[in-house]
This record gives structure tokens, sequence and C-alpha cells, in this order.
């Protein structure tokens, strides 16, 4: 998420931008309407970056071990899954029709290096960056005509946009959170502890182990677990909420109850197909960490020092609940 005064300052940039291009108002206020907050728009990102690295089967976590005929194909799998999430029309000599606007979709994991067709000159672009190691994105609009453009020295005569000329995108999100990919980011020797492991559970619980207090996505169990039955993995019964209980660590997903959980012990917030791990200790009178109800029962984030104590059962679905999920 982008701050108030950097929203601000964007919001005053973009309007002597677009100001004698109305085409391209309509297409950036249709986007901003199906996707205020961007948050659509960098699930997307999320998403397709996992798709392309295919971590279930191959295990791999990091954009670098890719195939560069994936990384080449990364732009039309973008290009697609977005098509897919907003519902846009097909366009006629573009990719997409936006507000009835024609509108192609390019996508660089390099900010500046979308490569550009001759036949998209004239054309408004759909201009997309994510880089995985910053954990950042952007996407804007740009209005291709020939003096904002570098020639095309590649076989197939494609574009690239002046260094001087980006600052008349007009940004629909700029510089923008991208969700982390943990095992990306995770520091060295806790991720070679995760994948020590020969047993797709183990690795799981130790993901869950190593990883607390930040938001571990879906994508990142199935290539730790690299099952096809991943989630069983984490659920109680047997996968970790249960196997991990013993340790006083619970695991927090996308259900309303316990997000607010979360939320209590000022922790991340996971969203839908989000995790979170946290160790917790019972709460003494006079304790000043924030603290949560669960199992009825007040409850505080561990620190170093406290003892270890087996965690309370999650709440399922709804709040009342106290069977664990």
């Amino acid at each position: 998420m982008l701050s108030p005064d950097v929203s601000a300052a964007v919001i005053i940039q973009n309007q002597s931008r677009s100001q004698d291009d109305p085409e391209m108002n309509l297409v950036h206020a249709q986007l901003r309407r199906l996707d205020p907050a961007g948050q659509r728009f960098a699930t997307v990102l999320r998403d397709t970056i996992d798709q392309l690295l295919h971590g279930e089967v191959t295990g791999r976590y990091d954009w670098k071990s890719l195939l560069k005929t994936e990384r080449t194909h990364a732009g039309t799998v973008v290009e697609i899954n977005l098509q897919r999430e907003f519902a846009f029309e097909d366009g006629i000599e573009m990719d997409y029709r936006i507000a009835g606007v024609e509108v192609d979709c390019k996508y660089s994991q390099d900010f500046g290096r979308w490569m550009i067709p001759p036949e998209a000159v004239g054309h408004l672009c759909l201009l997309v960056w994510a880089d995985d190691y910053k954990s950042r994105w952007s996407a804007g609009l740009l209005r291709v005509v020939p003096e904002l453009l570098n020639g095309g020295k590649n076989r197939d005569m494609k574009l690239t946009v002046k260094a001087e000329e980006r600052k008349r995108i007009l940004w629909l999100w700029r510089d923008a959170e991208l969700p982390e990919n943990t095992l990306l980011h995770m520091d060295p020797d806790d991720r070679a502890a995760v994948f020590a492991y020969e047993s797709g559970q183990a690795k799981v619980n130790e993901l869950f182990r190593r990883a607390q207090r930040r938001r571990i996505g879906r994508n990142v169990v199935r290539t730790v677990a690299q099952q096809k039955d991943y989630m069983k993995r984490v659920r109680g019964n047997g996968g970790s909420r249960s196997s991990l209980r013993s340790e006083g660590i619970i695991i927090m997903g996308g259900y309303r109850a316990h997000q607010e959980i979360a939320r209590q012990l000022a922790l991340p917030v996971p969203q839908e197909g989000d995790f979170v791990s946290a160790r917790v200790v019972r709460s003494i009178p006079g304790d000043g960490r924030p603290c949560a109800v669960i199992d009825g029962h007040s409850w505080v984030l561990a620190g170093p020092g406290d003892p270890v104590m087996t965690a309370p059962l999650l709440p399922a679905h709804a709040a009342s609940a106290t069977t664990e999920v």
C-alpha cells in the first residue's frame, strides 16, 4: 500500500499527465473502480509468479531458477491472468478492451524494460512491473507515441520506453507492496532447515516454526510439501496445527475469527489463502502485551524467556466455535 503523502503526489502528477487524453482517463477510472486498493492486481501478480515457479512439482521459489523460455512466457501469463481476474473484453487490435478502449498489456520483471511491439504505437499500453526480490509492483498507463520510444534493435523490432519519458506514465499503483515470497526472503539457515527433512509434513511443520509472525501464502506451503493434499499438512488431525500445539504454536488462516485473533495480537492479518503462525502463552495480570481470548482464556505472543505451554484450540469458521480447524 502507498502512504497518503505518496498517494496524493501520484494523484497530482496523474492529473497533469492525463488531462489531454480522455481515453486514458476512462481506462484509468475503470481500473481504479475495479480494484481501488490494488489488492486484486497484487494477488494476480503473486499467483502468476508462483504459477511460473510451479513449486508443487519443482520445489522452486526463486525467479532466477526459471528457464529462459519460462521468463519470456511470463508476460503472456500475466496478460491472461489479468484478463481472467477482471473479465476484460478481447481487443480487436490490442490485448483488451477496457471501458471500450483498446489496451495492450506489457509486463517486465525489470522496471522500464517493457517491450512494445510496433503495432502498439498510437494505442494505450498497460505497463506492469513486479519484483519478487523487492516485494514491490507497479502498474500504469501510457499512450505509446514514437517520440517516447527507443528504436527497436531486437529481431522482432520491439521498442522500449525512453528512461526520461517514463514520467509520462499515468500510474494506477506505483511501488505498491507485493505479497511476500516467504521462502525467498527467509534467513538462508532457516530455509535450509525447512528443506532438510524428507517428509512433506515435517517440512511444513518446520516452515511454521521458522517463519513465525509473517504471512505465509498457500503456494509457499504447496512448494514445501510438494504434495497434492498439501492443505491437509496444515490442518488439525495430524497436520501442523495439531503437531505444533505442544510447542505453543498456533496457525491462523484466512477465517474471520482467525483474522480477529491476529489483529488482537498485533500480528499481520492473514488474508484468503494465507497463514500466520506464532507461539503464544497465557496472559498474566499486569501483562501489557496485546492479548486475545482464545478457547476461553487470554493469550499473548510468547517472548524468548516465556515458558513453552500447549497452545489453545483455534475457533472454527464461526467466531463462537471452539473446535480446531
